[in-house]
């Protein structure tokens, strides 16, 4: 056995983060308007400039140590404590393209930008557990390093800030620990060993025709229909040549083309999404996927070859099996094994596994529920959940603030104190 596993398999005092949790209440309140204002204000992958600074000067407050511009617009803090492991603790920070249509009294005020996604709680989440953790110091020892990542959503954040020398100038971590609000019930937490999230591959593909009058279609060859079949046949790519025993995701999200109802354009463009967990079935998919996309264009008499361009690519984001069963047995400890759980394989992806094989610490990386417990329980019992609970990415996506937002400090404080050394009691 190694050292790391040795050491991620001891058993973790399950009430560290106790004497730090009461100072909760005192600053719930505060955590609450922070969550409401960065809803209200959500900004776009590496414009995120007004959230970075209200990041920076919260950390100041706290006696970090805090840089700025990391990966453009990211922001680090450091909380050194004495001997000990280094944990790095990580929030994302971006919004999302979406019209926000929840009617909440702090919806986004930005045109066509909402935190859609949740990374307006996991920046809160964050700020709270560092406030604890910082006036805790007694009740543990070590280092901390937050990393408050830019770009999550178009999955450069991670990798900017690493190529901006995140672990030459900060340190490299002995765990590195995040966390997602999902459409689960508020108050429970999540985490799955090995694979949990999907690798993602975005890709831009342009189909070329030839635009003619709509009235005379033999003078054209026409992108709309070459579209049209594409997508068509791309729904064959998982039922047909994907094994029933691995999981892959081809979605089209995007289909443009023309102007007017009687011009027939000259091209088409599509965007598709991939979901997949291995590298094998990865590279089946993609294969698929350009074949069938070159093969529609030959098949209407393109005279011209498709473009088919990545937009982002995000690895598949595996959780260190041992690191799981340190971190979970203290979330059970902490929160009671009937509000922890395994919620399987996510076909969602996330770019937080970066810093992981980037630094060669392990990862552990959960969820925390974000819908009213009632609300869930009657979609569950109705067979509605999938259609009634809003999911990340929806414009109608909003978390509970609570119990919500405590269970994101919570958790995110007893995860960290697990790996921390502990301190005087």
């Amino acid at each position: 056995m190694s050292d790391t596993d040795s050491a991620a398999d001891s058993a973790p005092d399950t009430t560290a983060s106790s004497p730090l949790l009461t100072r909760l209440p005192d600053v719930r309140d505060g955590l609450t308007d922070l969550y409401r204002d960065l809803h209200k204000n959500p900004e776009l992958s590496f414009a995120e400039t007004r959230t970075a600074g209200i990041v920076a000067e919260r950390l100041r407050k706290l006696g970090l140590r805090v840089t700025t511009g990391v990966g453009r617009t990211g922001v680090v803090g450091v909380l050194a404590n004495g001997d000990g492991p280094h944990v790095l603790l990580r929030a994302d920070f971006d919004a999302l393209p979406v019209t926000e249509q929840t009617g909440l009294p702090y919806a986004s005020t930005a045109d066509g930008v909402m935190h859609a996604c949740g990374h307006d709680m996991h920046v809160t989440c964050l700020l709270g557990a560092l406030d604890l953790l910082a006036d805790g110091r007694a009740h543990w020892s070590g280092t901390i390093t937050a990393v408050f990542q830019p770009a999550e959503e178009i999955g450069q954040g991670a990798r900017a800030m690493v190529d901006d020398g995140l672990f030459d100038r900060f340190g490299t971590p002995d765990v590195v620990l995040g966390q997602h609000v999902g459409p689960f019930p508020a108050g429970t937490v999540g985490c799955h060993p090995g694979p949990a999230l999907a690798a993602a591959d975005a890709l831009a593909v342009t189909m070329y025709g030839k635009g003619a009058h709509g009235s005379r279609p033999e003078a054209a060859i026409d992108p709309v229909v070459m579209a049209a079949s594409t997508v068509m046949r791309l729904q064959t790519v998982v039922s047909r040549e994907i094994s029933g025993g691995d999981t892959a995701v081809v979605t089209v999200g995007a289909l443009n083309a023309g102007t007017k109802d009687n011009i027939i354009p000259d091209t088409a463009e599509l965007r598709l999404n991939i979901r997949t967990y291995t590298d094998g079935v990865r590279a089946r998919v993609l294969e698929a996927v350009k074949r069938i996309v070159r093969a529609e264009a030959e098949a209407s008499g393109a005279t011209r070859s498709p473009d088919i361009d990545p937009i982002t690519t995000f690895p598949v984001l595996v959780n260190d099996e041992a690191a799981v069963r340190r971190t979970v047995t203290a979330f059970r400890g902490h929160f009671g094994a009937e509000r922890v759980f395994d919620p399987g394989p996510v076909t969602g992806s996330e770019d937080c596994g970066i810093f992981g094989t980037a630094s060669g610490a392990p990862v552990c990386y959960w969820f925390f529920g974000g819908t009213a417990p009632a609300s869930y329980r009657k979609a569950v019992a109705a067979g509605t959940a999938d259609r009634d609970i809003p999911s990340n990415h929806s414009p109608h996506f909003a978390p509970v603030v609570e119990p919500t937002l405590s269970t994101g400090v919570e958790a995110m404080t007893t995860a960290a104190l697990t790996w921390l050394s502990s301190g005087k009691r």
